[in-house]
């Protein structure tokens, strides 16, 4: 039997179970439209407001922010052991050590940025609230 045969089945079969599934929890879904379906849920207790409110982008940008660290931790600690590998193997400092620093420096640069707009600041002091209004 030909590979290809083979993924094409297998690509076939993981389109069609889907769409299956969707088509047949179509036809046996209850279609009785009612508004009480329609209102928002907040668990069994009455919705009062609006369901569209604001939230703060500090909350976003903290989640980015910890996500962008959490990420380069995560790379951080494989390149030590091919740091210490690399440098069992004689290769030159600046091949090894490089392309981490490089990465390292655009992160310090991100970090400065977000530092400097204001994302990593959560609270702002007195001082800083008087300098805005003036």
């Amino acid at each position: 039997m030909n590979d290809w045969i083979a993924i094409g089945a297998l690509a076939l079969v993981g389109v069609l179970i889907p769409f299956s599934m969707m088509a047949v929890s179509y036809l046996l879904r209850p279609t009785v439209p009612e508004t009480s379906k329609r209102a928002t849920y907040e668990s069994g207790e009455i919705p009062t407001g609006g369901t569209r409110i604001r939230f703060n982008i500090q909350y976003y940008m903290v989640a980015l922010l910890f996500v962008v660290f959490d990420i380069e931790t995560v790379l951080l600690f494989p390149w030590a052991v091919a740091y210490q590998d690399a440098l069992a193997a004689d290769i030159p400092l600046v091949r090894a050590l490089g392309p981490m620093l490089l990465f390292v420096a655009i992160l310090l640069v991100g970090l400065a940025w977000a530092w400097r707009k204001g994302a990593v600041q959560w609270a702002r002091t007195p001082r800083q609230l008087e300098t805005d209004r003036l």
